[in-house]
């Protein structure tokens, strides 16, 4: 039977592995990971080739640099998500500041306010795949399907009452996502904030 301390178990012997050169450890943490990386990099960048580029970045930083990670801090999944964001916030603002300097459209707080909602899109989306899957099965039904309440209940075969309950904890969890202003504010991931 597995314990709660499983995942952490796992994200310590990984980066144990990857602390000794271990390339199938590499594999295996991209084979886990590379989606959300690449999923998250494109929701702040809006492009395929820079998400491509982030992605990247970020396994080559988790290869040359595995004892930036302190279990202790959390779980591999948020590190990576929070390294992901900060790697793809950079390379927003690098390429925002360029194209002002070479006199393109909009202003320096046209730039922040593309960042802020970008980093709240990403955090969102890093919310609603980190969510268990009951919540995200209700959300998704009563949001992207349009169903009330009641027939996500029927839907899933629970109760009306655990059909709200599960709906108004995935909502409180993603209310959380505007919450990244702060670096370190609760529930954010470590360095997940809007300063990035």
């Amino acid at each position: 039977m597995a314990t709660q301390d499983t995942p952490l178990g796992w994200d310590r012997k990984m980066q144990q592995r990857l602390a000794r050169g271990e390339a199938a450890a590499l594999g295996e943490l991209y084979d886990r990971f590379s989606s959300l990386v690449h999923g998250l990099a494109h929701r702040v960048l809006d492009e395929q080739c820079a998400a491509d580029a982030v992605t990247r970045e970020v396994f080559t930083h988790v290869w040359e640099h595995p004892d930036t990670y302190d279990p202790k801090q959390g779980p591999m999944r948020t590190w990576i998500a929070g390294l992901t964001h900060r790697l793809a916030v950079q390379r927003l603002r690098a390429a925002g500041t360029a194209a002002l300097a070479r006199g393109g459209p909009g202003t320096a707080e046209d730039l922040e306010r593309r960042v802020r909602h970008a980093s709240v899109a990403a955090r969102a989306d890093y919310i609603v795949q980190s969510m268990p899957a009951p919540l995200r099965s209700a959300l998704e039904r009563a949001y992207f399907q349009r169903r009330d309440y009641r027939q996500t209940a029927v839907d899933l075969g629970i109760t009306e009452d655990e059909a709200r309950r599960r709906l108004r904890l995935g909502l409180q969890l993603l209310s959380t996502a505007h919450d990244t202003t702060a670096p370190g504010a609760p529930g954010a991931p470590p360095g997940y904030g809007g300063a990035a």
